[in-house]
C-alpha cells in the first residue's frame, strides 16, 4: 500500500457525534462531552480498520470564506448566527456543542493529532490539498458529498453520511453506479443539482437524473451554458430556459463548489502520535474520558 494518509473532516464528525451520542454523557463537573466522545471513537474505529501511516484532522479556520460568499451570497447564509465584519462569521451552533469545540481541539492537541487549517479556507480545502499533494493512498473521512470530487486512482472518500459503522468507500465505480457521473465531473453535477444544506439552490427543474444527463452530454459547465444561450445542442426547452436564466449563478457556483487543492500545507508526520502525557492525564481526568482518549492513542501508536 505504501505511504497512506487518512484525513478527517473534523467538524462534520463532531457535529454528527453531538446529535448521535446521548447528551447525558457528561464530565465530572457537568460539562457535556458527547461530541468529544463520539469524535474520538469515530477516529479510533477508522484508524484501527484502515491502519493509515499518517493522520490529520482538517479544521475550519473559516467555515464560510468571503471569497465564496462574494460569488454566491446564499452560500451557508442560513447557518450564520452573527456576521463579523472583517472577520469570520459566527456559525449557529447549539450551546452544548459550542462549549465542546475548544475542548475537542485541546484533546486532539494533547494526543499529538495533527490539526490542519488554513486562513480564509474551509476544512474541505485543507482535505483537498492534503489529498492532492500526498503521494500514495489517501482516505478522506466525511459526510459531505462535495468531497466526492477528490476521488481518483489514489484517493477514496470514506463517506459516513449514514454513520461510521455503515460507511461507504467511495471510488469512481461507486460514483458512476450511484449518480452516473465521474469524480472529475462531480462539481458540474453538484452545481446543477444544488445543495440546500449549503445554501446552493441549483438550477430550477434540474434534479439528480437530469443533472447527470447534462453533465454527460456536455464537456463542461461553460459548454452547457454556451449551448443554452445560443440555442445549440439537445436541451429540453424548459431546462434550456432555466440554464440560460441561471447562467451567471452556474459559473460562479462552479468556483464555490470546487475544492481548493494548492494551499501551502506541510505533510502530516508519520505515526505514531507523540502525546503530551501530562496534558492527556489532566484532560482524561477533567473530562472523564480516559478510556476513549487512551484507545485513540493506542490506535495511533
Amino acid at each position: 500500500m505504501g505511504d497512506s494518509l487518512m484525513v478527517f473532516d473534523t467538524s462534520y464528525l463532531y457535529y454528527r457525534a453531538f446529535f448521535g451520542v446521548p447528551s447525558s454523557l457528561r464530565a465530572p463537573d457537568g460539562t457535556p462531552v458527547n461530541a468529544i466522545r463520539g469524535l474520538l471513537d469515530s477516529i479510533t474505529r477508522l484508524v484501527e480498520q484502515y491502519s493509515p501511516d499518517r493522520v490529520a484532522c482538517a479544521w475550519d479556520d473559516d467555515w464560510r470564506p468571503a471569497w465564496r460568499t462574494d460569488l454566491v451570497p446564499s452560500y451557508k447564509a442560513h447557518r450564520v448566527e452573527e456576521e463579523i465584519p472583517l472577520g469570520v462569521d459566527q456559525e449557529e451552533t447549539p450551546d452544548e456543542l459550542g462549549v465542546q469545540v475548544p475542548l475537542i481541539r485541546e484533546v486532539l492537541e494533547a494526543v499529538g493529532m495533527p490539526i490542519v487549517g488554513a486562513a480564509e479556507h474551509e476544512a474541505d480545502d485543507v482535505a483537498g490539498t492534503l489529498a492532492t499533494q500526498h503521494e500514495g493512498r489517501c482516505w478522506v473521512v466525511t459526510g459531505d458529498r462535495d468531497l466526492f470530487q477528490l476521488v481518483d486512482d489514489d484517493t477514496r472518500v470514506i463517506w459516513v453520511g449514514q454513520g461510521v459503522a455503515k460507511h461507504a468507500v467511495v471510488d469512481s465505480a461507486w460514483l458512476q453506479d450511484k449518480y452516473g457521473v465521474l469524480p472529475e465531473r462531480y462539481v458540474d453535477f453538484s452545481v446543477l443539482r444544488g445543495d440546500p444544506s449549503d445554501g446552493l439552490p441549483g438550477v430550477k427543474g434540474v434534479g439528480e437524473k437530469s443533472a447527470a444527463r447534462l453533465t454527460d452530454a456536455f464537456g463542461s459547465l461553460e459548454d452547457l451554458v454556451r449551448s443554452a444561450l445560443d440555442g445549440s445542442g439537445s436541451i429540453p426547452p424548459a431546462i434550456r430556459r432555466s440554464i440560460a436564466e441561471s447562467a451567471e449563478y452556474i459559473l460562479k457556483a462552479e468556483v464555490v463548489v470546487s475544492v481548493v487543492r494548492d494551499l501551502p500545507l506541510a505533510a502530516p508526520p508519520h505515526l505514531p502520535l507523540v502525546p503530551d502525557a501530562r496534558r492527556v492525564a489532566a484532560l482524561s481526568e477533567r473530562l472523564g474520558l480516559a478510556g476513549p482518549i487512551n484507545r485513540l492513542v493506542a490506535a495511533c501508536s
